[in-house]
């Protein structure tokens, strides 16, 4: 289930174990935060990394170099493969800020119908500006994003 990006988990072979290619690293993510250039993507993706806290109660880690994440869940597949992934995250982005909703969207119908303008993946949510989605549903999404996932995985 780590969904990196939107397409399912990246992984490259170290002999016949696959690994996921993106995991927690030490990088700042105070550092990150003050590069993104654009000051309306650096306000929102501020505004969404205290929506995070909130309802993981983490710290943000970085996962690889530019996504921000907050808990881990541990996956394990019926093949044997088994790792840990953020339980939640973003990606301030050029496009859009991309916030990571681990489980999709199925569970969360009605708050999606509430929710404003935006475009999603597999897991992924991509807003252009805060401002074009009700941030009060926003933050709903996240929580319950979390708690499905903290029902379903065993998380830190």
């Amino acid at each position: 289930m780590p969904a990196t990006g939107c397409s399912g988990p990246r992984t490259h072979r170290e002999s016949s174990v696959a690994e996921n290619k993106t995991k927690a690293t030490k990088a700042s993510v105070t550092e990150f935060m003050s590069s993104i250039e654009d000051s309306r993507m650096r306000a929102d993706a501020r505004n969404v990394a205290a929506m995070m806290r909130r309802a993981t109660g983490k710290r943000a880690r970085m996962w690889g170099t530019s996504m921000v994440g907050y808990g881990t869940y541990h996956y394990r597949y019926a093949s044997g493969r088994e790792g840990d992934f953020m339980l939640t995250g973003f990606s301030p982005r050029k496009q859009a800020l991309t916030v990571y909703i681990m489980p999709g969207f199925t569970p969360f119908d009605k708050l999606m119908k509430k929710l404003g303008e935006y475009k999603t993946g597999k897991s992924c949510l991509y807003i252009k500006r805060l401002t074009d989605v009700d941030e009060d549903v926003l933050e709903r999404l996240i929580d319950g994003s979390v708690e499905y996932m903290r029902k379903k995985y065993e998380t830190r």
